[in-house]
């Protein structure tokens, strides 16, 4: 079992952060058959950009550094916050220092005989190179589903934080995953190993993930200690569920596109998440918002420099009869 102690202050200190890197490493993970597997609509689509980048670029160098629990670090920097882009871990993947590179690449051990791998690894521009075969993986792999991905894992973050706000932090840890528990002042991994960590006023890095299979941990620097999660939204994303149901009621009542904004908003979110994980125009969102909330469906409210919208219970009740 893996626990982490935790003080008041790690509560007050702990934060969520997104992770376009790791991100991208999961998904190459569950590309090469290393991680979980994707929805096979996606792996079609995804596969035969994923197998010409291995003959075209040096993909395969990056292949070598993963395994189906773990990958170097530098590869996959630790977020900095919710504002994280690709940009920003690209920046500070080609800014390691090459012997810094080498001791993870190192400790990873790759067991690969491919030569052409193994010459990227031993080069003394192996980062720069990698960070290539990165970048190239991200822009066609990636770069396009990101903004709904993104938008999935936003409202998740939206989510938590009402969670904490009502029911406090050890609510909303057990709601990450169901083999998570708060016992005793600690966060409980019943499958984990690695016996009693200590948060030491350092708080706890949360992220979530739509390509994370249930929860993984980060225990090594540079990286605080870090729980990564599934996002809620994942299922309907890959069509594990439908994506946005439609009750023949409510959408007669409202129309379509009203309806699947109504149905949407089973947490708060704001014009442009809605439009992006709907795959909406911004302005059309914009004005059905504002039909929903004149008829007293929704409320808004300012979130930062964020506005986000929910359901009145009026709207709640209208979406439970439905189903």
């Amino acid at each position: 079992m893996l626990r982490f102690e935790v003080s008041v202050e790690d509560l007050l200190r702990s934060r969520f952060a997104l992770s376009p890197a790791l991100d991208l490493c999961l998904l190459l993970r569950s590309l090469a058959g290393q991680g979980r597997p994707l929805p096979r609509a996606w792996a079609t689509r995804l596969a035969p950009a994923f197998e010409r980048l291995r003959r075209e670029t040096e993909l395969d160098a990056v292949l070598a550094l993963q395994t189906p629990q773990r990958g170097p670090n530098f590869v996959a920097p630790p977020p900095r916050g919710l504002t994280q882009t690709w940009a920003d871990d690209l920046a500070v993947i080609r800014a390691t220092p090459l012997e810094a590179a080498r001791d993870e690449i190192a400790a990873t051990g790759p067991s690969t005989r491919d030569p052409r791998v193994r010459a990227v690894l031993d080069s003394t521009d192996a980062v720069s190179r990698i960070a290539e075969a990165m970048d190239e993986a991200w822009q066609e792999l990636l770069a396009m589903d990101w903004p709904q991905l993104r938008a999935v894992c936003e409202r998740d973050v939206v989510h938590r934080v009402g969670v904490i706000g009502q029911h406090g932090w050890a609510t909303t840890i057990e709601s990450l995953h169901p083999g998570i528990a708060w016992r005793d002042g600690g966060i409980e991994l019943a499958s984990f190993r690695g016996g009693t960590v200590r948060l030491a006023g350092d708080g706890l890095l949360l992220i979530p993930s739509v390509f994370v299979g249930h929860i993984a941990t980060h225990l090594e620097d540079p990286w605080p200690k870090t729980l990564v999660y599934r996002a809620r939204g994942t299922a309907a994303l890959w069509g594990e569920q439908a994506t946005v149901p439609q009750p023949d009621a409510l959408t007669a009542l409202v129309g379509r596109a009203r309806a699947r904004l109504l149905l949407a908003l089973d947490a708060p979110a704001s014009t442009s998440h809605l439009a992006r994980s709907l795959a909406m125009a911004p302005g059309a969102v914009g004005d059905h918002l504002a039909i929903l909330r004149g008829a007293g469906l929704l409320v808004r409210a300012r979130s930062g420099r964020s506005v986000l919208y929910r359901r009145t219970p009026l709207g709640e009740a209208l979406v439970a009869g439905s189903g």
